[in-house]
């Protein structure tokens, strides 16, 4: 009978710690696991494209006195196609979404919007990108909850659901109302 040595074991061993990992991982619901330097501060400045035939929107818009949702989308960004339904639930509700269209062809983002509908209360386009590195975002979806005073009270990145509405924007805005 042949021996089986216990090195044989590592590979196994080192797989199922990856595979738990990754399990604890996909099943985290913290909105902290990418924190943000700008949390607490005010937005850095609105630098965007017009977006044709659509309103637009600048630093004054985010220091208005109400509290509103600042979500950077693409037309290419499938998690932003799977999150744009919540989007619509919560403009119907009367929450006011500014968008900032991410690195895209203008004609591909207005059929996405004319394909799925417009949550936004105004739109601009980064096109290059720099807004969006001046508010250090990782990638499309993100979402800022941003006070009266234009500081960013939250930043969401990832697709919004229900129960990130429920469990993280909420609390949010009902913070930033407070302040």
């Amino acid at each position: 009978m042949a021996k089986i040595s216990p090195l044989m074991a590592v590979p196994v061993v080192v797989f199922a710690g990856f595979v738990g990992l990754a399990l604890v991982g996909m099943f985290r619901d913290d909105p902290e696991s990418l924190p943000s330097a700008r949390e607490g501060q005010p937005a850095p400045p609105v630098v965007l494209d017009a977006f044709p035939g659509k309103a637009g929107f600048d630093d004054a818009t985010l220091r208005d006195g109400t509290v509103k949702l600042v979500n950077y989308w693409a037309s290419w960004c499938a998690p932003c196609r799977a999150e744009h339904p919540t989007l619509e639930a919560l403009s119907a509700e009367g929450v006011p979404i500014y968008g900032v269209n991410y690195k895209d062809q203008q004609d591909n983002a207005a059929a996405f919007l004319e394909e799925l509908g417009d949550p936004y209360t105004a739109i601009g386009r980064d096109e290059k990108g720099r807004m969006a590195l001046d508010w250090g975002l990782y990638g499309v979806p993100e979402t800022y909850v941003i006070d009266g005073q234009g500081k960013i009270v939250l930043r969401f990145a990832g697709p919004i659901t229900s129960s990130v509405v429920e469990k993280t924007l909420r609390p949010a805005m009902e913070k930033a109302a407070a302040q």
